[in-house]
């Protein structure tokens, strides 16, 4: 389907007040109000929910590698999960399973 510039910019905007609404719904409404410890708890695993998602098509079905598993980045993930679970830590997870990553690239070229 071909979309026109002014349909595309139309999208464009669409999509930003919508984000700026769900975020306003959010900060703007609940502003300085304390929220009760039940919604913090909650809040605490957001990012924990969204990045498995977000990374596991990508481990799973990388495209650069035509859709076939690739040991680079299930090395990388095996070890940003570990290092995560034991360390607790977010950058130290990361950076660790970057490392693999491009260790392994580099490595088997």
């Amino acid at each position: 389907m071909n979309y026109t510039d002014a349909q595309i910019w139309g999208i464009i905007a669409a999509l930003g007040v919508g984000t700026f609404l769900v975020r306003f719904s959010f900060l703007g409404i609940i502003g300085k109000r304390p929220m009760p410890p039940w919604v913090l708890r909650h809040l605490r695993y957001t990012s924990v929910a969204i990045l498995p998602g977000l990374v596991a098509p990508l481990v799973l079905w990388p495209a650069s590698e035509g859709g076939e598993i690739s040991l680079e980045w299930l090395a990388a993930a095996v070890v940003t999960v570990v290092i995560g679970y034991t360390t607790k830590g977010v950058v130290h997870a990361m950076l660790g399973g970057a490392a693999v990553f491009f260790g392994l690239g580099y490595l088997l070229g």
